[in-house]
């Protein structure tokens, strides 16, 4: 069965740093596209990050630009999000995500159709 497992959430104080990772299981997506989603409370799940299949063409969020870095480990089957000074408005459940019929990179979450359970980050004042 395919599965996708979110870790390396917790709570931060702002200008802190945190590694998510996700791990996949199941099947292999070293062909695919991948991404990292959030959702707030009260809110709509928004596009954080994404990368193609190869891991050299990526995507952000202007919210998050240049303060995230989307990575992934394809021998691994695993994709990183390495999230570096923290604000309050980052605070969210982080949700990883794979595109199986995508290479190239895509940033609507309709595109996507694995998803993990997601890991809460936390970022206080």
């Amino acid at each position: 069965q395919v599965q996708l497992v979110e870790s390396g959430g917790g709570l931060v104080q702002a200008g802190g740093s945190l590694r998510l990772s996700c791990a996949a299981s199941g099947r292999t997506f070293s062909s695919n596209a991948m991404g990292w989603f959030r959702q707030a409370p009260g809110k709509e799940r928004e596009f954080v990050a994404a990368l193609d299949w190869t891991g050299g063409n990526t995507a952000y969020a202007d919210s998050v630009k240049g303060r995230f870095t989307i990575s992934r480990d394809n021998a691994k089957n695993t994709v990183n999000l390495q999230m570096s000074s923290l604000k309050p408005e980052d605070t969210a459940v982080y949700y990883c995500t794979v595109a199986s019929s995508r290479r190239t990179l895509v940033v609507v979450e309709t595109s996507y159709d694995y998803w993990g359970q997601g890991t809460q980050v936390t970022v206080s004042s």
